[in-house]
């Protein structure tokens, strides 16, 4: 029996860190799929991400019997209000991606993923009355000496990673006290922008200037395909994180901006100067330092 247990311990550690490597990894590969829709302006993409996710999520809230819930949640003014806020902060977070990728800023996207974490932590100090360790403090302390040591030897702030690493940051803060799931609450923040987003479309289409249907049926595809980029990773993350414990998702987090960094270093050539090199040795020692920490903690 003990044998059995520890086989199907084991089968869903394995499930979690399978699901859990295939989000960070379709996360961290995704600037391929913007950069091929390079020619479409960024908020334009955005709404079609908006629209053909929406449509994508319906059914798998029937499939995965959260039609219900959705429903609920809709009616709740409280949970309403909140994933208002959430629409509006996502947004912004998913604008700023597509627009950096597009714009040849892939390098700040990573920073900003990479930064997130010790952000989170941050916020959690200001707004939750979280108390630091040590080592925590000292994680942020050399991050923010690596993004101030950027911004004087560059002469300007890196507010691209900076607005990434915040918004998500301050997505993930509001979201802990929405109390639904990640499909449903998802589902709602991509129904409330949908109605704008489909009047902005058909705005376009009416006037001519609307790239969809216009230019290519590839392109086409691949604005729908916006809904699969958007929705599956965060359902296999959901599922992987279950199986799995903290630390293990903390560590695995880190596979999404190292593919994008390498993508912008090593496919896209982005210019990587040394100020940016040590910014990032910086960042990386500080989160050597946090995941340390962390695991620490953990096994306590």
């Amino acid at each position: 029996m003990q044998k059995r247990i520890s086989t199907d311990a084991l089968r869903g550690t394995l499930v979690g860190i399978t699901c859990a490597v295939t989000a960070f990894l379709i996360w961290g590969l995704s600037p391929i799929y913007w950069k091929a829709l390079k020619t479409v302006p960024a908020f334009e993409i955005l709404m079609h991400r908006m629209i053909w996710s929406f449509v994508f999520l319906v059914p798998l809230l029937v499939i995965q019997g959260q039609w219900k819930d959705f429903v609920g949640a809709l009616k709740s003014k409280r949970i309403l209000g909140i994933l208002t806020a959430t629409t509006l902060i996502v947004g912004i977070n998913w604008f700023l991606f597509i627009w950096a990728i597009n714009s040849d800023h892939i390098l700040q996207t990573s920073l900003g993923y990479y930064i997130n974490p010790l952000i989170n932590v941050v916020l959690g100090l200001v707004f939750l009355k979280e108390r630091l360790r040590p080592l925590q403090t000292a994680a942020v302390i050399l991050a923010g000496m690596g993004v101030t040591y950027l911004t004087i030897q560059f002469g300007e702030l890196p507010w691209v990673a900076l607005a990434i690493a915040f918004s998500f940051g301050f997505y993930a803060l509001i979201r802990k006290v929405a109390p639904v799931s990640s499909l449903v609450g998802l589902s709602i923040e991509t129904l409330l922008l949908s109605l704008p987003a489909l009047a902005y479309l058909i705005y376009l289409d009416l006037n001519g200037v609307g790239s969809f249907l216009r230019i290519t049926w590839r392109l086409d595809l691949l604005m729908i395909g916006a809904a699969f980029v958007t929705a599956l990773p965060l359902l296999l993350f959901t599922k992987g994180a279950r199986r799995l414990n903290l630390a293990t998702v903390g560590l695995l987090q880190y596979i999404a901006p190292s593919c994008t960094f390498m993508l912008a270093v090593f496919y896209y050539h982005e210019p990587f100067a040394p100020a940016q090199l040590w910014t990032f040795i910086m960042i990386w020692t500080a989160l050597g330092m946090y995941s340390f920490d962390s695991i620490r903690h953990y096994l306590k």
